[in-house]
């Protein structure tokens, strides 16, 4: 079984900045892709980072330059920097962490709870 937990998140100005940590645990052999996916009202969930095991990072168009995603292997958490946030950022923040639980069965998705990003004056 594999647990994970999100923290961060808040209300912040235009222009401020936020960090979101999102840590997973248990039955963990190994872990591949992490990121994060964001949901605004009205909207679909769209990627907004991700980075690979080696620590390969991309990101969506509208974060570039203002967020950074980035791991922790020892701690099996992933972050995401959040700078210069905009009202456009609003959205519920999802983890997901690409882990094998076992040595020889496939990997399976596992996602945070979701925090709430609400950028407004």
């Amino acid at each position: 079984q594999v647990h994970m937990v999100e923290s961060g998140g808040g209300l912040v100005q235009p222009g401020g900045s936020l960090s979101l940590s999102c840590a997973a645990s248990g039955n963990i052999f190994s872990i591949g892709d992490m990121g994060w996916y964001r949901q605004a009202p009205g909207k679909q969930r769209e990627l907004v980072a991700a980075i690979s095991s080696g620590g390969s990072a991309n990101y969506t168009d509208s974060v570039k330059g203002r967020f950074t995603i980035s791991r922790d292997n020892d701690k099996n958490t992933v972050y995401l920097q959040m700078n210069s946030l905009k009202p456009e950022d609003t959205a519920v923040y999802y983890c997901y962490v690409r882990i094998r639980a076992w040595a020889g069965l496939p990997e399976t998705d596992y996602w945070g709870q979701g925090t709430q990003v609400a950028v407004s004056v």
